[in-house]
């Protein structure tokens, strides 16, 4: 029997196309024709992704649009409605630091999250576009002497994806410094949330689980002031330098901790002896066991098959079900 993650049952920020094509509660207006939008027709994702697997060829009808930033969200708006218009099932991507696409491709629309924008409101206030990179947000913060986001130095992911997955390390999280969120719903209405409405957790916010999520459009951050925040980060980042493959091709970490076992995805694997277990060209990284890289030529096909026998062989030695935090989207053909 496939495993839930082959089946596609996992959340996918920003959208989840995963279960069957996105449909919206109501039909919409067509967008306006000017100015255009780009696309790019039958084009390769795998050059988007930070994993680069070789096979992603994605056979789309209209494969991805790739957008400057817009403040308040509008263009993502306007590809939202054109393919809801148009019965086009997309999702909305940042850098598909947490997805894994099939070989066959996706057959419909993947936006290209590009709300870059970054606005210093006040001192340790930023308000920052869903698009812009967590890394870049980190090492920007850092240097201008503000603590919260150190650890976001090295993490390969978007804004968006931080926020509704929660990212964290070093003792840090997203929700430590989230101040509010605005988001697109399903409807096409900005709304705002507060830190505390989005119930964080690990790896969780509630945009997991809002049936009216669109995309997340923009986030405010409140940091405070800290003469370290810089040696901080360096420290943080040579540690991962040491700790992680960072010089590879993956998407961070493969497996959620087990919530109640006390120990680590990472230390599972490595006591399973599973270090460097290959499938093709997907691996178990040698540096850090929850990191899959792509050591040469791997395809979706082959991080699939290595993520089901790392799974089975933990459950086998320690009777314990690994989760996913990693998504894989299916061809979701039309």
């Amino acid at each position: 029997m496939a495993s839930p993650f082959r089946q596609g049952l996992l959340h996918f920020p920003i959208l989840n196309p995963t279960v069957s094509p996105y449909h919206f509660p109501k039909q919409l207006h067509a967008p306006p024709p000017d100015p255009p939008l780009r696309a790019r027709i039958y084009k390769p994702l795998a050059p988007q992704l930070s994993r680069k697997l070789d096979r992603q060829q994605h056979e789309a009808r209209v494969e991805h649009w790739k957008w400057k930033w817009k403040r308040n969200g509008l263009k993502i708006e306007r590809g939202c409605r054109f393919c809801q218009e148009n019965e086009i099932p997309f999702i909305i991507i940042g850098n598909g630091s947490n997805c894994l696409f099939d070989d066959s491709g996706f057959r419909g629309c993947v936006i290209l999250n590009r709300i870059e924008f970054l606005e210093r409101i006040e001192p340790g206030i930023y308000r920052v576009g869903s698009g812009f990179g967590f890394n870049r947000l980190g090492l920007q913060c850092s240097n201008e002497g503000f603590t919260g986001l150190e650890f976001a130095g090295g993490i390969p992911g978007t804004v968006g994806g931080a926020v509704y997955m929660n990212a964290g390390a070093n003792g840090q999280e997203t929700a430590d410094v989230v101040d509010s969120v605005n988001i697109l719903t399903t409807e096409y209405k900005l709304q705002r949330y507060r830190r505390n409405e989005l119930n964080f957790g690990y790896r969780y916010s509630a945009c997991q689980d809002m049936n009216d999520l669109a995309a997340i459009v923009e986030a405010t951050f409140r940091l405070q002031s800290s003469g370290s925040a810089r040696t901080r980060q360096l420290e943080y980042l040579e540690r991962r330098k040491l700790s992680q493959p960072i010089r590879e091709k993956s998407a961070g970490s493969v497996f959620r901790n087990p919530p109640d076992d006390g120990v680590s995805a990472a230390k599972l694997i490595e006591e399973a002896g599973l270090k460097g277990l290959r499938v093709g060209g997907a691996m178990v990284s040698k540096i850090h066991a929850n990191f899959f890289i792509n050591a040469g030529g791997s395809t979706s096909q082959d991080m699939l098959d290595l993520i089901d026998l790392v799974k089975g062989q933990v459950r086998r030695k320690f009777d314990i079900e690994l989760q996913e935090e990693i998504s894989y989207i299916q061809p979701c053909n039309f």
